[in-house]
């Protein structure tokens, strides 16, 4: 593991603020790097989830100049997990807005998870300003997928945890339990949405890693973080991502022409390899990296190899 190459320094942004999207949301964006250097834009997970400053280290600082925003609700963005007027295609109508505001032609378009998902629904709509697509740990979005991590597979695998989610609801509601919580998430009652979205979260995490990171499951009990990221992430679980079926499959097509590269994990729990293999049999050019020593999460340091060496790759930069 000593030839893993590393996150880059995680430069402070050279430029900050905030977007008026309309429909009363304001984004929180940031630019790292070099201004007027390879364009990127980072998408988070979730959805739900925000940028970090860990989020900055995926780039040559001297060679890209990337745009990370917080998506509609989550982390400094406004109104704080903010359900209404938020959906996927909203959020692909933002990334325009924030891609003129940077007066970029085309940029790389990187996202893991969710993020990965939103990056696929951009480019099939806007494909002609993607210069590349980098993609962790894929997520389509299909029915399959979803009953995988919120009715049978991963319960499978990481059974204790399960028995802490599935607990805080009643057996005669556990047939449906996205909307069980989604029920509760929204509930008047400020006690019962604080313990749904801190249940939520810790499934979400503990599915996040190979290995158990107490730092993360800390860090998703927090109410700052639990609170959008639940709240958001079970609207569009119970939405179907505001996909039609296999739509992202279906459209691929659109995808032909444009570079890209996958860093999969080979032991991601939360999002297994079958997705990110059969989006590469759908689109042969892609670049399909396995990490067999990696789960899901962004932050394991495979993960972290494959990504910021995809990166280097797409700047010229030699290995």
């Amino acid at each position: 593991m000593s030839d893993y190459r590393g996150l880059y320094p995680q430069l402070e942004p050279f430029d900050s603020g905030m977007l008026d999207v309309g429909e009363g949301h304001s984004l929180y964006w940031e630019r790292v790097g070099t201004k007027g250097a390879k364009p990127a834009v980072m998408l988070h997970g979730g959805p739900g989830g925000g940028v970090s400053p860990a989020h900055r280290g995926q780039w040559d600082p001297e060679l890209y100049d990337v745009l990370l925003f917080d998506q509609r609700g989550c982390g400094r963005s406004l109104p704080f997990a903010e359900i209404e007027n938020n959906d996927t295609w909203r959020i692909v109508a933002d990334m325009e807005k924030l891609r003129e505001m940077c007066g970029f032609d085309t940029w790389q378009v990187f996202g893991g998870s969710w993020g990965a998902t939103l990056a696929l629904a951009y480019a099939q709509t806007h494909p002609e300003r993607v210069s590349e697509l980098v993609l962790r740990g894929v997520f389509l979005g299909r029915q399959k997928e979803k009953d995988w991590l919120y009715r049978h597979g991963a319960s499978q695998i990481m059974a204790e945890q399960w028995g802490n989610f599935s607990g805080l609801i009643p057996e005669s509601e556990r047939d449906d339990l996205v909307r069980a919580y989604y029920n509760r998430l929204t509930s008047d009652d400020e006690a019962t949405r604080l313990a749904a979205a801190k249940e939520w979260s810790l499934w979400e995490g503990c599915v996040a890693t190979l290995l158990p990171n107490d730092e993360l499951m800390d860090s998703f009990a927090d109410p700052a973080k639990a609170v959008p990221f639940a709240r958001i992430c079970a609207k569009f679980f119970l939405e179907d991502f505001f996909l039609e079926p296999n739509q992202l499959l279906a459209n691929v097509e659109k995808l032909h022409g444009i570079p890209g590269i996958i860093v999969q994990g080979r032991h991601d729990i939360c999002c297994p390899p079958v997705s990110a293999y059969e989006l590469k049999k759908a689109w042969p050019e892609v670049d399909l990296r396995i990490v067999h020593d990696a789960g899901h999460s962004a932050g394991e340091p495979g993960i972290i190899d494959g990504l910021v060496r995809a990166t280097d790759e797409f700047a010229g930069k030699a290995s």
